[in-house]
C-alpha cells in the first residue's frame, strides 16, 4: 500500500502532543492566502471540509485534507509531514509551541503510481 500523506517521527511527537490537549485533530493542506501553503492543524470540530476537498489519509490517528485543485498540482507526489521550529500560521494549533508544521514531497515512483491506479 502506498501512503499519500506520511509524517516524520517529530511531527507524531507533535501531534500526540496536541491531541493531548485539543483532543482529536484533522489537518488541511492550506493552498496559499494567509498561512502560505503550510499544513494547519485544527481540532477535529473545528473546521468544516466540503466538496471541494479531497482525504488524502490519515497521519496519527487524524484526517488529513487538501483541496481538489491543490491535489490535482500534487497528485503524483507523496506529502511527507515534518515539523521545523518557528512560528506557522496563526491558525494552526502548533502555533504557541515554537514549532510549525511543514509540507516536504517526493514524486512517486513508476511502481508506486501503479499500485495508486489499481
Amino acid at each position: 500500500m502506498v501512503d499519500k500523506v506520511t509524517a516524520t517521527d517529530e511531527a507524531v511527537k507533535l501531534i500526540e502532543s496536541l491531541k493531548d490537549r485539543h483532543g482529536p485533530l484533522m489537518f488541511h493542506q492550506s493552498g496559499g492566502c494567509c498561512d502560505g501553503s503550510s499544513p494547519m492543524c485544527f481540532s477535529r470540530d473545528e473546521f468544516r471540509t466540503g466538496n471541494a476537498d479531497v482525504l488524502l489519509g490519515w497521519i496519527a490517528d487524524s484526517p488529513f485534507y487538501i483541496s481538489k485543485d491543490q491535489y490535482e498540482y500534487w497528485k503524483h507526489t507523496q506529502l511527507i509531514i515534518d515539523v521545523v521550529d518557528g512560528r506557522g500560521g496563526m491558525f494552526s494549533l502548533e502555533g504557541p509551541e515554537g514549532k510549525r508544521f511543514l509540507t516536504r514531497s517526493r514524486v512517486f515512483t513508476e511502481k508506486e503510481r501503479k499500485a495508486l491506479a489499481e
